[in-house]
């Protein structure tokens, strides 16, 4: 049986890094008797995976990994059980069992995900939030972008699926995973540029709302949530 895990991580916990996290969690399954399953052989490891590991420093309201368990355990045990293990800073919000086929793992098919920017008011020029309309009309928006043997040109404009203000908050929902993957700091960059205003100078705080698989065709996109995907275990 597959199981998918959200959880959140804020506070202090957010300066910590995805192995400290997977070792956090490891210990948590452990000590809370969540019957996971192992990998055979000689040096045998808990079977698990995460969606899209997090970068240090930022929040984040919807992160997942995936388990496979050798029995069955019913969610709101599960969620209790973890949760008692958790420390000020990471929280368990679901577990939920999910489909079998390798190709449904969150790492294979996460696609977007949302996160919320808390800019500090004197680091952008007066009236940026009423540019971001013309900032997403460009017919391009174009950037460097690092790869892992060098900077390359791109369009991240198709990758934007969505940008507005949220109750004084910039809001944007962005391509994630292993196929596509914007990050918020790159679209930052862009409409800096397009502002006329010194990215150095920039300073926000970013959480992670959620992530996505996209359930549409290669002509609709169709978003879900990777925890909708799974269903509570009774």
């Amino acid at each position: 049986m597959k199981v998918r895990i959200k959880f959140k991580k804020y506070g202090a916990l957010r300066f910590i890094g995805h192995l400290d996290v997977m070792r956090f969690f490891q210990k948590a399954i452990r000590r809370a008797e969540i019957p996971i399953a192992y990998t055979g052989g000689y040096s045998p490891h808990m079977i698990m995976s995460f969606a899209n590991p997090l970068g240090i420093g930022i929040s984040s309201e919807g992160e997942y990994f995936d388990i496979e368990l050798k029995e069955s355990i019913p969610s709101r045990e599960a969620v209790s059980s973890l949760n008692q293990t958790m420390v000020e800073g990471i929280e368990v919000i679901s577990f939920r069992q999910i489909a079998e086929e390798k190709k449904m793992t969150g790492m294979a098919i996460v696609a977007a995900a949302d996160y919320l920017l808390d800019i500090a008011s004197d680091t952008l020029p007066k009236g940026w939030e009423n540019q971001i309309p013309s900032f997403l009309e460009q017919p391009e928006i174009r950037i460097l972008k690092q790869t892992k043997r060098s900077e390359k040109e791109v369009n991240i404009k198709p990758l934007i699926y969505g940008m507005e203000l949220q109750d004084g908050k910039l809001f944007m929902r962005l391509a994630a995973g292993s196929a596509e993957n914007l990050k918020p700091g790159l679209v930052m960059e862009a409409f800096c540029r397009f502002l006329n205003a010194d990215v150095d100078l920039l300073k926000y705080t970013l959480c992670r709302l959620e992530m996505y698989a996209d359930m549409g065709s290669e002509e609709t996109r169709n978003l879900v949530t990777l925890e909708s995907l799974g269903r509570e275990i009774d």
